[in-house]
This record gives structure tokens, sequence and C-alpha cells, in this order.
């Protein structure tokens, strides 16, 4: 840790958990925030939890599975659109399928017809998931619930011996960032976070552009979730159980993963490079609590939030990395904008920028013509790219970054290979939600990032994007 970072902690310790810039009550009571800030103060206290690493999870190639047997648990929109792209590869085997409503794992069963899979179903009540982790003919639970489970499920995995692959984002607790990588230290299980934004084409292109020095010094990256979904929050329909407006009472930067992940394996965070602190500022809610409050007076349903507060429409997140570079993160599900992830790469001797579509390049003042981008990238293609990025895009799932993800899921575990994305990503990456929500409460004071590597991030390898190994996992090209 730096002479800097040393004397922050110092003074928050002396300070009380209240933090830095909320010295009076009238500044406290000023702060717009979806929960009381002294609710908030274990997030501040959780953000300095020391680590002693027990074993690193970073580079770590479990033992090899020939063919990968997988249980689902949670068979909504992101579980049954990875059973439509399961089936394309080799060398797996669905055991189980979870869903606490009958007619959705009864459907994803159906998917299934005319493969060779024939899983078990486990449905009807809150707790039968556990089942499903605790077979002993299952290698990997995947997960694809409601936030709020994400961690509670890849625990419980964990310490029966599966490896986890787990939905976005890995936790919303610090808390639960922690035990993820304390589990997964002890157990030697994987604990994948299923961020499949870092498999889109771009961000590979870039990720490749990067490591062989095309931008020079990489000096400052953006990733966003702008998403117009506001009207799905309403939807029962789509929402199961209205979980996801529920979420939307904490103000923060809820969402960061899909934006920070590619950004962070740019930058080599967890592995060369760490977040040190970030701030975050929020806007007021201009439009979640006024359509809830409404509805309440008419529809039972809502009545849960009828004087419920809700998170900013735009939330901006600046983080500093220990090296020196700067983050800047942005969310928005609310607003009507075009989609956007920013995605920005820039360095001392060229920029990248993917929204709005399509990606550009610049070494100067302007961007580089057409022509130009398709020269570079066809001599920045990612191996993975070359090797199924066709195949990808006709499986589909968000263009082919799912499908890459799955098939490279697989490929690592059934070669041994470490994982793209480990817990102390999942953790770190996950861990901006909560530590955005303190800030934000807090008259957008900095707040330190914790080290979930326990000091390992400074030797461990960067990911492997070489794909010198590895790379057998068959596709099944004639169902296509």
């Amino acid at each position: 840790m730096n002479k800097s970072s040393e004397e922050r902690r110092d003074f928050l310790k002396l300070t009380g958990t209240m933090g830095i810039g909320l010295l009076s009550a009238g500044i406290t009571q000023a702060c717009a925030t979806a929960k009381p800030v002294s609710s908030l103060n274990p997030i501040q206290q959780q953000a300095l939890k020391p680590h002693t690493q027990k074993f690193n999870m970073s580079g770590y190639g479990a033992p090899k599975i020939e063919t990968v047997r997988i249980g689902y648990i949670g068979m909504g929109n992101r579980g049954s659109g990875a059973l439509n792209r399961i089936v394309y590869l080799e060398n797996v085997e669905v055991k189980a399928l979870c869903d606490i409503r009958p007619e959705k794992a009864q459907e994803a069963k159906k998917k299934l017809e005319n493969t060779p899979h024939n899983p078990t179903l486990y449905s009807g009540s809150e707790n039968e998931w556990k089942k499903l982790c605790e077979r002993d003919d299952i290698d990997l639970v995947y997960i694809c619930t409601p936030w709020n489970l994400h961690a509670p499920m890849a625990l419980y995995a964990m310490e029966q011996g599966k490896h986890v692959a787990v939905e976005i984002p890995a936790a919303t607790t610090l808390e639960d960032c922690w035990k993820l990588v304390e589990t997964s230290e002890r157990t030697r299980k994987h604990c994948m976070m299923l961020e499949n934004c870092c498999y889109d084409f771009f961000e590979l292109l870039t990720l490749n552009m990067a490591r062989q020095g095309f931008f020079g010094e990489v000096v400052h990256v953006e990733g966003a979730y702008i998403h117009d979904i506001y009207d799905s929050f309403f939807d029962k329909s789509k929402r199961y159980d209205l979980w996801r407006l529920k979420e939307n009472q904490r103000n923060g930067n809820l969402y960061p993963t899909h934006g920070l992940g590619p950004i962070c394996q740019v930058l080599n965070i967890n592995r060369g490079d760490k977040m040190d602190y970030l701030v975050s500022m929020a806007s007021n809610d201009f439009m979640l609590a006024p359509r809830a409050h409404a509805l309440a007076a008419t529809d039972a349903d809502f009545k849960q939030f009828a004087n419920a507060s809700f998170r900013g429409n735009m939330n901006t997140t600046t983080i500093r990395t220990q090296k020196g570079k700067t983050i800047m993160v942005q969310h928005d599900v609310t607003s009507p904008r075009p989609y956007s992830r920013i995605h920005l790469v820039s360095g001392t001797k060229a920029t990248a920028l993917k929204y709005p579509l399509p990606g550009k390049i610049s070494t100067g003042h302007d961007w580089i013509s057409e022509e130009e981008y398709k020269k570079l990238e066809e001599k920045y293609q990612p191996e993975i790219i070359k090797r199924i990025g066709e195949l990808a895009k006709k499986v589909g799932g968000h263009g082919g970054m799912d499908f890459l993800m799955d098939w490279r899921l697989i490929d690592c575990l059934r070669n041994g290979l470490p994982l793209d994305q480990d817990v102390y990503d999942a953790a770190s990456w996950s861990a901006i939600a909560p530590l955005s929500e303190w800030s934000v409460a807090n008259r957008s004071a900095s707040i330190d990032v914790p080290d979930f590597t326990g000091g390992s991030w400074k030797n461990n390898a960067p990911v492997d994007i070489s794909m010198t190994k590895g790379g057998n996992t068959r596709i099944k090209e004639r169902s296509l």
C-alpha cells in the first residue's frame, strides 16, 4: 500500500465510520440517499477489512474435467438463454434444472427435447436449489436467479464441492464479496461471474490491442450501463416478484460490471494493478418513485413501494488505480437514452471508443477511416474470434458474446486452465455497487476499494488470451 492510502485509512479509523466530509448533521441531512446514512456504515468497515490470502485462485487451474456436468438454477430469461447455447457444445451434460416456478422448470426441460440431455427438475419450494447443489454428479452450478440469491447460492454450491458460474453481480454486499473470496480460496473451487461483455467482439479486439502496445500506456478508461429498461421494472410478467424494482431502492451504481469488466481487463486490474479508491455521485430520481407511488394507489402488488425512495437516474463513479490510472463508470437504466456501454480506452498513443456504434479507433485528432480500421481489426483479431467468432454469431446470445463466454468457460474447465474471470474479479467488480452507495450517501466522499487478492495482484499474471493451451472443446456445427 502506498503512503497516501495508509494515511487515508488511518484518518478514516480516527474519524469513525461517518467518513470524510460528514462532520456536521446539516451535511448528513442534505445527502440524497435511498437509505439512512448510518445503515451504510458497515460498508466502510468491510472496505477496510484486511485479507490474508489462503490460496491464490488467480492463475489456478483446477483438475481437468473431461465432461462437464452442469446444474442450472433459475430458468428465467438468462437461464433459458444459457440452455439454448449449451446444447451446441460437446463434452457437457445438463444434469439438473431448478426454478421455484414449476412451469418454468418444465418449459426449460422442453427446450432439451431431442438432445442427449435429460435433466432432473427441482421446483416448487424456496430451498429446492440446495438439493441440486448437493448432488454428487454435478461439477458446475450455473446460477441465473435474482441478485439477492447469487451469493448465497454460489457459497453453498462451493461448500458442496462445485465450481460456480454466477450471473452479475456476484454479490450485492461487501460482506458477501468477502465470503465468496474466502470460500473459493478455502475450497479451491472456481467462482466465475458471468460477465459476458468481456467476450464482445470490439472489447476483445481492444484488449488484444492493449496487450500488444497499440494504445501505448493506457491512462484512462470508461464504461457504462446506459439501458432504457424503465418499463420492465413495473412489468410483473418480466420481473419475478418485482425483484429488480426492489433492488433499485439502493442508491448507487447498481450494475457496474458490463462496462467495468472489459476495461478492468485492459488495465490488468487484480493482475498488475488494482482499484485503489472511488468517489460516486448520483442525480435525484425523477422517474422510478413517481410511477411506483402512482401504481401503489391502484395495484396491491405495488403498495410496498408507496413511500419508497429509489436510486438516482444517473450515477457517475470515478475510480483511481494504484498505478495512477483512472476509470469512469456510469449507470442509468430509466432515462430514454440510446443503449451504451461507452467502452473507451485512452492511451498515450491511441484511443478506442465503441459507443455510439460502430466502434472507432483514433491515433490523433480524428477517427481513422473505415478502411484503416478494417486493417487494424484483421491485424489484432483475437485468437478466440479467429477460431469460433463466426460460429458464435450464428449461435447467438447478445450477438455471440454469450456463446464465446460459455465455450471458453467449459474449455478451461475441461483442460484444467485458469478462468478468464476469477473470484477476485467477481468480488471487486461487484463491490463497486455497495461502495458507490456509501459514497453517494456520504456527499461523494472517497472510499477505498478492498484488495480482495491480499496483495497478490502485484504478481498475478494477466488473463491469457493467446489460446496456446486448450481450445479443443468441439462445437456441434451440424446444429447451426
